[in-house]
């Protein structure tokens, strides 16, 4: 059996997602303008490999950097990308 050590920690912070989302101009403030996207935008960007609310897994399509972006599900935006590496 895997053992998800930050399943208490994702699960809180989906609930806050959830219970308090921002329009994309507040997102855009926060992460800047290029790092807010919509899910038909955030596709032209990265190739999204797996979810783990409220986080998924990707690739920019620009330099092969793979990692990680925030999303909340309504109104559903992606944004805050880290990379791994």
């Amino acid at each position: 059996m895997i053992t998800d050590n930050t399943d208490s920690i994702r699960q809180l912070l989906t609930e806050v997602l959830t219970r308090c989302p921002s329009e994309k101009e507040t997102l855009e403030a926060q992460y800047g303008k290029d790092n807010v996207w919509k899910y038909d935008e955030v596709q032209n960007v990265f190739e999204i490999t797996s979810f783990l609310a409220p986080f998924c897994f990707c690739t920019r399509k620009s330099d092969g950097a793979k990692g990680v972006l925030t999303f909340q599900h309504s109104p559903r935006y992606y944004f805050d990308f880290v990379p791994n590496y």
